[in-house]
């Protein structure tokens, strides 16, 4: 199974605090398959988790270790990227959600670990493809 990793679960998985903590977890340690994520979902998951230097280390290991595997942008994705941040304005939709939604267009992954189920069940591929939210 292939996924994408948004950055909700990502932080979750790492703030105990978090009030996603557990389910993150047992949805992780069950999950067997390859993650990727984007450079924009990482630097968000970076910024959400300033409060600690250890918190930020252990995000930034999901990539070390290869436990997520990171998408990078070109100039065709950007343009994808800003196309889809103007057609959902008005949820609106950020930066790092339309690198995914554009990766997802792209590879054909369809399945998305995120704590935004309203704006995931919103968004939309090219093709009008459908994102089916994980954790469940």
């Amino acid at each position: 199974m292939k996924a994408l990793l948004d950055t909700g679960p990502w932080i979750a998985l790492i703030d105990r605090s978090e009030a996603a903590h557990h389910n993150c977890v047992q949805w992780f340690t069950s999950f067997s398959g390859e993650l990727f994520s984007t450079e924009a979902v990482l630097t968000e998951v970076l910024y959400l988790l300033n409060f600690s230097l250890k918190a930020q280390l252990a995000a930034l290991d999901f990539v070390i270790r290869g436990v997520v595997t990171l998408v990078p942008s070109d100039i065709h994705s950007l343009h994808l990227a800003r196309s889809k941040m103007e057609k959902f304005a008005d949820l609106p939709m950020d930066f790092a959600d339309a690198t995914l939604v554009c990766l997802a267009q792209e590879s054909g992954i369809l399945d998305i670990a995120t704590l935004d189920h309203k704006d995931f069940s919103i968004y939309r591929t090219a093709n009008n493809q459908t994102f089916r939210i994980l954790p469940q």
